[in-house]
This record gives structure tokens, C-alpha cells and sequence, in this order.
């Protein structure tokens, strides 16, 4: 009975990594962030990619992170390595 309940608890925990892992935003760079662009030049090319009425601008582990609408009036969630400014991972509803 004891092995059964280790053995459920182990699913359990193992199944709450997985959740937290897919939570998880990607990873942008590697690179320190004396390396990154300041918010005001990554918010200037965030503006020239298009992307509009942004309602945040956040650091988001090793990425700039967005929500706004992009250039179609689309809401978007937006994550940018912050070194070269490219996007790295975009959900758009």
C-alpha cells in the first residue's frame, strides 16, 4: 500500500514539472544584460515591427515580453531576444 502511494505522488510531482515547464517562456539569449538593448531602443524596434497599443512591456526571464495588438490589430503576446531585437516566440489570437 505504501508503494502505491510514493508511486502516485511521484506521478503527481512528475506531472506538475511538466505544467510548470510548459508555462515557461522561451529563452531568448544567453547573453548578459550589460549586453541588451535598453527598453527605449527595444520599445523603438518593437514599434517599427509594427506591433501597437502595447499594454505591457516586461522583462520576462531572458526576453523583452509584449502584449498588444500587432500590425493587423490582432492581439499578440510577443517574446524578443533582447540582444538583436528579433522575435523568438509570437502568440497571436
Amino acid at each position: 500500500m505504501t508503494n502505491v502511494l510514493v508511486l502516485k505522488t511521484m506521478v503527481a510531482l512528475s506531472a506538475f514539472s511538466i505544467a510548470g515547464a510548459a508555462l515557461a517562456g522561451p529563452v531568448c539569449t544567453t547573453e548578459p544584460k550589460a549586453k541588451w538593448l535598453t527598453e527605449v531602443q527595444m520599445k523603438a524596434k518593437v514599434a517599427e515591427l509594427g506591433y501597437k497599443t502595447i499594454k505591457t512591456f516586461q522583462v520576462s526571464g531572458s526576453c523583452y515580453e509584449i502584449y498588444g495588438l500587432n500590425k493587423d490589430g490582432k492581439r499578440a503576446e510577443v517574446y524578443f531576444n533582447p540582444v538583436t531585437g528579433a522575435v523568438v516566440k509570437a502568440n497571436i489570437d
